[in-house]
């Protein structure tokens, strides 16, 4: 009765009114002659979703309404407005949650994905709607639409693009789902895990400045790290990836896959990760393969420290940027082995500027700083005030990285060093007193007097 009177009001009316109300301007039709037809249901379609919004609480029957119009809208008018698709999908989800059967909330559902790519052939953004789809099939189908879900968050992950770090989240926790389903290896949740991860840390990298942002993404890598634990131990990752490995041991982008997530899991004292990095190397030599040598080399099993920075020095000018990190790393952990502390703080410097978000190389600055009081021994109190500068770089490493682990180690850090500045008395002696700026001796670097 609604529609009738609106039209016949429309009609009775519309000679009248029309000179006297502003008309919706019609745009993004699929072609100009289309414009001006397209102004009564425009105008219609807006009066409902006003009263919509206007409504309190939300009366959905504004919604039902404004479908009839709104579906003649995207069918003509494609680029009318991008707020089209955001209430188009208000509208078919309210009339999903009413639908009286599973083919009626089907038929539904299948109008608003094509809506989604109706949205993206008109303003891109593959990315996102993609994995707005798979989002839609997973709460109104459940696990009854899984496979198709994860179909969708798989295509979304692959797409040019950026993509909303909270829907990496979910795209691990489709591959879970998938996997205990049966409809697929264990190796598929190793796979998808090392994308979703390389995703995330380039997104924690881009926005290391905004503190924000940086700790939203660090609680959505948290939540990757949590669905992926069942799967992360070593153990748990030769026994998913040695049979591939047997079967097939020069399959260069197997042996990628297993050197990239055993790095990345820190599973490199494992015989697997040995036989493979090995393989991968004499198989295709490149910056790359350079650096998983070396980090085979820094291992508790091989202790190859020397030979660890021979593989980097070659390679870490040429490693991808987002390598670099890790290569400076594996440097810094090579010279500190050797004693070379000047050299590992330099190596560990170098990994801070390639990731500012990350705390592990000022953990071992701090390390680097302890392991050597001797260097400071002109400072009248044994060298303890190298003690100083460890707790500074603990501190420097608190405030890049807030994440839980990262605090946690630190503190336990910096309890143990604390506990050895100098004591009140030796302080005095030396002329010296809590508060006071001092550059320890050795090391050329300004601190800050403390005792214990």
């Amino acid at each position: 009765m609604k529609t009738i009177k609106k039209l016949m009001i429309a009609m009775l009316l519309g000679a009248a009114v029309m000179p006297v109300m502003a008309q919706p301007t019609v745009k993004g039709c699929k072609n100009d002659s289309l414009a001006q037809v397209m102004v009564e249901p425009v105008s219609l379609y807006q009066q409902d979703m006003n009263q919509y919004k206007a409504s309190n609480p939300k009366d959905n029957r504004y919604l039902f309404d404004a479908y009839q119009y709104w579906t003649v809208i995207l069918e003509n008018c494609p680029k009318q407005s991008k707020n089209l698709y955001i209430n188009g999908a208000n509208i078919l989800k309210a009339k999903i949650a009413e639908a009286k059967t599973a083919e009626e909330r089907d038929a539904l559902l299948a109008e608003l994905l094509n809506m989604y790519d109706v949205r993206i052939a008109n303003y891109g953004e593959a990315s996102k709607y993609t994995a707005m789809k798979a989002m839609a099939v997973e709460e109104i189908k459940g696990a009854d639409g899984l496979q198709q879900y994860y179909d969708l968050y798989s295509q979304a992950v692959r797409f040019e693009g950026d993509l909303e770090a909270g829907y990496l989240v979910k795209f691990m926790e489709a591959t879970i789902n998938y996997v205990r389903a049966g409809y697929a290896e264990p190796t598929l949740v190793v796979d998808n895990y090392d994308v979703a991860s390389d995703l995330l840390e380039e997104e924690l990298r881009k926005n290391a400045e905004d503190s924000v942002k940086a700790a939203t993404i660090r609680g959505y890598i948290a939540g990757v790290e949590a669905a992926f634990s069942p799967y992360a131990s070593c153990d748990q990752l030769v026994e998913i990836y040695s049979k591939k490995f047997e079967s097939d041991p020069n399959n260069v982008e197997l042996l990628k896959k297993i050197t990239g997530i055993m790095m990345r899991k820190r599973c490199t004292d494992q015989d697997l990760f040995f036989q493979a990095t090995e393989n991968l190397h004499r198989l295709e030599p490149s910056p790359s393969t350079a650096m998983r040598m070396a980090q085979m080399c820094n291992s508790d099993k091989k202790k190859a420290y020397s030979k660890a920075i021979e593989y980097l020095r070659d390679a870490i000018d040429q490693v991808p940027e987002k390598d670099k990190y890790n290569a400076y790393m594996q440097m810094g952990i090579a010279y500190y082995n050797l004693k070379s502390y000047a050299a590992a703080r330099t190596a560990f410097n170098n990994a801070a500027s390639s990731d500012p978000s990350k705390g592990e190389p000022y953990r071992m600055i701090a390390a680097c700083y302890a392991a050597n009081p001797s260097v400071a021994s002109e400072d009248n109190m044994n060298g303890r005030s190298v003690y100083w500068v460890a707790v500074d770089a603990l501190a420097q490493a608190k405030r890049v990285d807030p994440s839980e682990e990262n605090v946690s180690a630190c503190d336990k850090l910096i309890s143990v060093y604390s506990a050895h500045f100098p004591k009140m008395e030796d302080a005095f002696a030396a002329g010296l007193m809590n508060g006071q700026s001092f550059t320890v001796p050795g090391l050329g670097v300004v601190t800050k007097v403390r005792t214990r």
